[in-house]
């Protein structure tokens, strides 16, 4: 199936007329490493909508116990009271620099057309949003009686919460439709952190690099990169140990060791780096 691509050579930004990132390949792990707190939040906040969606959408009530909890600790992250403020600055700044585009003949029209339009409505259901962030799943008492205990290791069992206990043995298509419900009202913000971070990832351009004896390193001076990506093939027995800051980046690959302390990696690895910034 054919399909449209944006191509900006000032911001190396690929959109593609759906909007998706491109599907990393099946036989490469993809490691994300930020430089700021923001890109954190948002990665944390996508790791655990991510989470609440797939238990979600199982019939198995302890899946469904494990996305109640994806849904409690995305509460938690998002506290930062400037996260929808955040998005929307983003959003627009993205949706200014894709207007200065139009009609550039080295651009599709239909794929920025439709990116603006998914743009511009995030922008409107984020600003739709009134209130704190999870506000009505804290003005939910049984919701927090169940977070309060939840926070105590074997705090849940049935004898601790035998409403929680009555409702985990419901048919699944009314735990999914509660689930639902509670989840809902943050679509914005998922929405809003998946056209950012979609954005951030296609923004730079793989390049193929060699960890020297299991050993990388470069200097970061005059880069604005917010995020790093590293691709390594899943042959490889190796995982990097990731550290940066606005002077240098230094990655150590180590052996995967699950029984022991984890060894360092001693021979040459391919693998390949993209810096990412908005």
């Amino acid at each position: 199936m054919g399909r449209d691509v944006i191509i900006v050579p000032s911001k190396r930004l690929f959109l593609h007329s759906s909007f998706l990132n491109l599907v990393p390949g099946t036989r490469v792990i993809t490691y994300e490493y930020p430089f700021n707190e923001r890109i954190r939040t948002l990665l944390r906040l996508e790791d655990l909508l991510q989470k609440n969606t797939h238990f979600r959408d199982s019939d198995d009530p302890l899946h469904h116990h494990v996305a109640l909890l994806a849904l409690f600790e995305t509460v938690e992250v998002a506290g930062r009271a400037d996260l929808k403020v955040d998005l929307v600055q983003e959003i627009e700044r993205q949706r200014q620099i894709l207007m200065s585009f139009r009609d550039n003949p080295d651009i599709s029209e239909d794929a920025l057309r439709e990116a603006l339009k998914e743009i511009e409505q995030s922008s409107a259901n984020l600003l739709a949003m009134s209130g704190r962030f999870g506000q009505h799943l804290r003005d939910n008492e049984w919701l927090m009686s169940i977070r309060s205990r939840a926070n105590i290791p074997g705090g849940a069992c049935e004898f601790d919460l035998p409403s929680y206990h009555y409702w985990l043995n419901r048919d699944p298509q009314t735990r999914r439709r509660d689930l639902e419900s509670w989840v809902k009202p943050l679509s914005p913000i998922h929405e809003g952190l998946s056209i950012v971070l979609r954005l951030l990832r296609s923004s730079g351009r793989a390049e193929a690099q060699v960890a020297r004896a299991g050993a990388f390193a470069m200097p970061m001076t005059g880069s604005t990169a917010q995020m790093i990506r590293i691709r390594v093939a899943r042959a490889e027995a190796a995982v990097p140990e990731i550290s940066g800051n606005k002077y240098a980046l230094n990655i150590r690959f180590m052996l995967p060791e699950t029984q022991t302390r984890p060894r360092p990696l001693e021979r040459d690895l391919p693998f390949e780096l993209t810096f990412c910034g908005l």
